[in-house]
């Protein structure tokens, strides 16, 4: 069989901008041909290393051989079926979820992070008969209508009304407090009492990440979730948990809310459980389930519950127990953090680092007479010039924030080449 050569980049990108719809700033000039483990190759074969896994979500690294057995073998086997039906895949995917947080034993597959951020405000407006949604004023939970109207980083404008009874709060910054010398707790207490005077008492659920990773990477400190827990329990809220970029491993936990010992009542999974491929899930508990069963909660999509993806859940969540990724996250972390550390005292305009496990946050700050976001930007560009793709998020919608996110299957040499070449690049650009 003969196979047709690649089009050249010159001719490749005259028909991308004849043809694609933009959808998010301007495409990266870098086309890759292949990816494997933790590096992205093009046609002529420069390399580059992905600290950002892919979409953050290849947390196993490109290619890994397992997953791609497991696509080639259900793909042959059984892919998609009608949305009534169930298959082996997804009930092993379902049953290995509900062992991994036993409080929350209901699950349903869907695709993607927007899509599970929607089915379950869905699910927390019609079992607790309220219909006011409240989330992070830094948050990221997706394009579609419920989860976009709970998204107060970006998206917001040129597009008419967005649902109503959308409140945001302010999400805690240890580096850059709103009142500096105002305590979390303060400042949690003071947007609920503005919360309370603006709602119209029909609070249904509060929508949160654990580490707001568009926002900037903001860890929530210790105590602040389990604050906000007895917020919502006073008021009837029910707590969501976007677990999309935190889950399966990549905070050094198996998921973030481990830490604080605080379990949701509406959990939901994304780009780490798919590993890239399309695959999401909404979990909450047996009485949530009850209730929605009762008031007839309607979900249908074409995809929900398909098998394909739910067979490379099922094998996700094997390796990453079996390897035990979540405690390399959290070794491997630790010696991200202490590069880039490194870097903050080597280079005046890094200003703070922050993270936990392999989702950290280089932020910038002013120098040299330019701005952190003109800074962020230049520092992005250049080190994939130098062969580091180390952000996925421009500097003016980031907070001039570095979003650092490789493989949980990175390992030492990788970590140390990847603080290299930002080191490489900052010294570029500052100069």
């Amino acid at each position: 069989m003969n196979h047709a050569a690649p089009p050249s980049d010159s001719v490749l990108w005259a028909k991308a901008d004849r043809h694609l719809l933009r959808y998010g700033g301007d495409f990266v000039r870098y086309v890759p041909a292949r990816a494997e483990g933790a590096f992205l190759y093009d046609t002529a074969g420069k390399k580059v290393l992905d600290f950002t896994s892919g979409q953050m979500s290849a947390i196993l690294g490109h290619s890994h051989p397992e997953i791609v057995a497991v696509v080639r073998e259900q793909v042959a086997k059984l892919d998609h079926l009608f949305s009534g039906m169930i298959s082996e895949p997804v009930v092993a995917l379902a049953e290995a979820l509900a062992a991994l947080v036993p409080d929350l034993p209901k699950v349903m597959l869907l695709s993607t992070g927007g899509e599970a951020n929607e089915a379950a405000i869905r699910l927390a407006k019609l079992v607790t008969g309220k219909w006011e949604i409240v989330g992070f004023a830094q948050s990221w939970h997706g394009m579609t209508g419920g989860a976009a109207a709970a998204t107060y980083k970006a998206g917001r404008r040129g597009i008419g009304p967005l649902i109503p009874g959308s409140y945001a709060i302010p999400a805690p910054n240890a580096y850059r407090p709103r009142f500096p010398g105002i305590s979390w707790q303060q400042e949690l207490d003071d947007s609920f009492d503005l919360l309370d005077r603006q709602c119209t008492g029909n609070l249904a659920a509060f929508i949160a990440e654990p580490i707001l990773s568009s926002g900037g990477v903001i860890d929530l400190p210790v105590g602040y979730l389990r604050a906000l827990r007895q917020k919502c329990t006073e008021r009837g809220m029910l707590l969501i948990l976007d677990e999309a970029q935190t889950g399966i491993g990549r905070t050094g936990l198996m998921f973030a809310f481990e830490r604080d010992g605080v379990v949701p009542d509406i959990l939901t999974l994304s780009k780490t459980l798919g590993v890239g491929l399309p695959l999401a899930a909404v979990m909450t508990s047996d009485a949530i389930s009850a209730e929605a069963d009762a008031r007839d909660y309607l979900f249908l999509t074409t995809h929900v519950n398909d098998p394909l993806p739910a067979a490379v859940g099922v094998k996700v969540l094997e390796i990453v127990q079996r390897d035990r990724l979540a405690e390399r996250a959290a070794s491997l972390g630790a010696r991200l953090a202490a590069g880039l550390r490194g870097l903050q005292q080597r280079h005046a305009c890094v200003g703070d680092v922050r993270g936990r496990g392999l989702l950290l946050g280089l932020e910038f700050d002013a120098a040299n007479g330019r701005s952190a976001a003109e800074i962020s930007d230049a520092v992005t560009d250049t080190a994939l010039d130098l062969g580091l793709s180390a952000n996925i998020v421009r500097g003016a919608v980031s907070g001039a924030t570095m979003r650092i996110a490789p493989p949980l299957t990175v390992n030492e040499a990788e970590i140390d080449l990847g603080v290299e070449l930002l080191d490489a690049a900052i010294r570029r650009v500052m100069q």
